[in-house]
């Protein structure tokens, strides 16, 4: 159960609570529970029953999907004031997870039971626009990840994201090979070509477990090729 000291620190966070009307916000107050999530843990793995929705307050969620050899592909992420779509279909289809979802920052969620979830969509207008709204920009953002995949050379795929990973005041990123080879569903021996080519090109400078960027204008123009 939420307290009112709570529930008003939510607010912040979950901007809907500002216009859910008395009969959600109390509701809201009696079934939620909030919990705190460390970094590392699994909050569903492919095949899991959904028996609560997840909205986080802070931290960071990671979702994505693993083939039979191990290969990894980041669908997407979700933070402070989002859930998971993913989780909100399992809920409504009564399905079973179809990914696995990992969390990547210390996280407090607000935990919302999947019977009172599936009562609020039918009872209260704010609730049902909060979820479908969600779930059309995750829509977005998984057709960009198709659109990826099937369409886009890796190395732009890499040069992008080193570019939106880069943060101009520190030109060097601490991620490893392997990680961006998850993020993209590729395999490290992949990725390791392709930033060797980049550092011939004298673009990045690479070391255990880091890259460094010389060249931000010659990675862009990779990732828009």
């Amino acid at each position: 159960m939420i307290q009112a000291t709570q529930l008003a620190r939510l607010k912040e966070a979950l901007p809907f609570l500002e216009h859910a009307g008395p009969a959600l916000a109390d509701d809201f107050a009696r079934h939620a529970a909030i919990q705190r999530v460390p970094a590392g843990a699994t909050v569903f793995v492919e095949g899991d029953e959904c028996s609560a929705i997840a909205i986080l307050v802070s931290g960071c969620v990671r979702v994505y999907k693993m083939s039979e050899t191990g290969r990894e592909i980041t669908l997407y992420r979700f933070q402070r004031g989002e859930s998971c779509i993913l989780t909100a279909n399992c809920i409504l289809s009564r399905q079973q997870f179809p990914a696995i979802a990992t969390v990547e920052q210390d996280a407090e969620a607000i935990f919302i039971p999947a019977p009172v979830f599936r009562d609020w969509i039918e009872r209260y207008p704010a609730w049902r626009d909060y979820v479908f709204d969600l779930l059309a920009r995750r829509l977005s953002v998984l057709m960009a990840v198709v659109n990826e995949v099937a369409f886009r050379r890796m190395d732009a795929r890499v040069a992008d994201l080193l570019i939106r990973r880069r943060d101009p005041a520190q030109p060097v990123l601490r991620l490893t090979h392997q990680q961006i080879a998850d993020e993209l569903g590729t395999s490290r021996e992949v990725v390791s070509r392709i930033l060797e080519d980049f550092a011939g090109s004298g673009w990045i400078e690479t070391g255990r477990g880091t890259i460094t960027i010389l060249n931000a204008a010659g990675l862009a123009n990779k990732a828009r090729a």
